[in-house]
């Protein structure tokens, strides 16, 4: 496993990040701009980019837009939107070959960051605010997706678990805002949002490819008309152990046939903290794999559940656990999934169970290296904790985990909220 380290370096409030390899055929270029999870700015923060990805200065036409991607050998060019800890990112993507395979070697890194950079720092607009006709139809785009996690009844139960864990936390809020916020949104509210964002958003800019930090820092510098500050905005740790005295109960009824059990629990630990690695291999052998406790005994052994398994949020220090089961079964799949949380405290784990968690977290890891964006957000990690690790240091600590080391943390793991998404049959 060869070691991937990226050099950095920073350029009017941008990080920089840049891992020279000639490994790869393409250049990927990726952006996060990141903001703390408030109610107020949540929703204008998600709507931007997807009027973003309508048009800029050059090309404010979505069809010259586009056009202009196919230009540039078919980049490819996308956003994701998502929250990590209680920041909102938003990621901007994209993937162009290398110079040498294009005809007469044209400079497509330049074009590509040129490109990107007057996406975001330089928009379509009309009499100094966004397109009133992009700002419409995106509304509806992001009220359908919105709309879509309640048809989703799997996923709208799982967000609703964390917003009543999380009721008193901005962890609470979907990262693609507030369906109710859509319609005051107006073309000139939008673009002064845009602009407040941009103005104190932490960036950091990543490319991955046959280039150089000084190439990358020339070309992020023509092309990111972005703020001059004098340093990055940095993010900032807030993540907090909350301690629980009680367990929340929340049982709602909707029109459903299958039940949705979902569980939020607090861990004592973050990416940042020493016991990182234990938590990763406690999630593992906890639900998230076929061999998990969850997987074997809810659904296999005990056949409560279609299906069963459990994801931990680094940042946050948070694990849910997320089950479909027949709504008559749901008693007796908490006591089952209570009990797997007693046999982690108790440091009931197999050593088959240990090695082939460890086994699975270390593949994942290693497999990180045949993809650009995969050692990119493993890499992000470090901006938004502050420590730095790598795969191969991360692969280290989890070697060295133990089962009292897992039975020792799974005493300070609490369980939080047990939410129960039934049928509206009265029992």
């Amino acid at each position: 496993m060869g070691t991937t380290r990226f050099e950095r370096d920073a350029v009017g409030g941008i990080r920089l990040h840049v891992l020279s390899t000639d490994r790869f055929k393409t250049t990927a270029v990726s952006v996060f701009v990141g903001t703390l999870l408030q109610e107020s700015t949540v929703t204008s923060v998600a709507l931007a980019p997807f009027v973003l990805r309508r048009g800029n200065a050059s090309y404010p036409e979505t069809k010259a837009f586009r056009e202009a991607l196919d230009d540039l050998y078919g980049a490819g060019f996308g956003f994701d939107i998502y929250k990590r800890g209680d920041y909102q990112i938003v990621n901007f993507r994209m993937d162009v070959i290398r110079n040498e395979f294009a005809a007469g070697g044209a400079p497509l890194l330049q074009q590509a960051i040129g490109f990107l950079g007057e996406t975001l720092t330089k928009p379509a607009l009309e009499e100094g605010r966004f397109l009133a006709s992009y700002v419409e139809a995106e509304k509806h785009m992001v009220q359908k997706k919105l709309e879509a996690i309640v048809n989703d009844k799997g996923r709208y139960a799982a967000e609703r678990c964390i917003e009543e864990m999380c009721k008193d936390e901005p962890y609470r809020l979907h990262p693609l805002g507030q369906k109710e916020d859509l319609a005051g949104i107006t073309p000139e509210s939008l673009y002064a949002s845009y602009q407040s964002w941009l103005a104190g958003a932490p960036i950091d800019v990543y490319v991955v490819g046959n280039t150089t930090i000084d190439e990358v820092k020339r070309l992020v510098q023509e092309a990111f008309a972005v703020r001059g500050a004098d340093a990055p905005t940095p993010y900032t740790a807030s993540r907090r152990t909350k301690r629980v005295a009680d367990v929340n109960t929340v049982i709602e009824r909707m029109e459903v046939g299958q039940g949705k059990l979902n569980m939020g629990i607090r861990t004592p630990t973050a990416y940042a903290e020493p016991s990182y690695a234990t938590a990763l291999l406690y999630n593992g052998i906890l639900g998230s794999f076929p061999h998990s406790k969850l997987f074997l005994n809810v659904r296999e052994k005990e056949s409560l559940a279609y299906y069963a398994s459990s994801r931990l949020d680094g940042h946050k220090g948070i694990i849910t656990i997320s089950s479909g089961i027949e709504i008559d079964k749901y008693e007796r799949a908490v006591e089952i999934i209570k009990k797997q949380l007693e046999a982690m405290r108790a440091g009931d784990i197999s050593e088959l169970e240990m090695n082939q968690t460890k086994a699975m977290i270390s593949n994942h890891l290693r497999e990180m290296n045949d993809s650009a964006y995969e050692m990119i957000g493993f890499d992000f990690n470090t901006v938004l904790s502050g420590k730095e690790r790598t795969a191969e240091s991360l692969l280290s600590e989890i070697g060295r985990v133990s089962v009292p080391d897992i039975a020792a943390f799974a005493q300070d793991v609490q369980l939080d909220t047990v939410y129960f998404l039934r049928d509206r049959k009265e029992d």
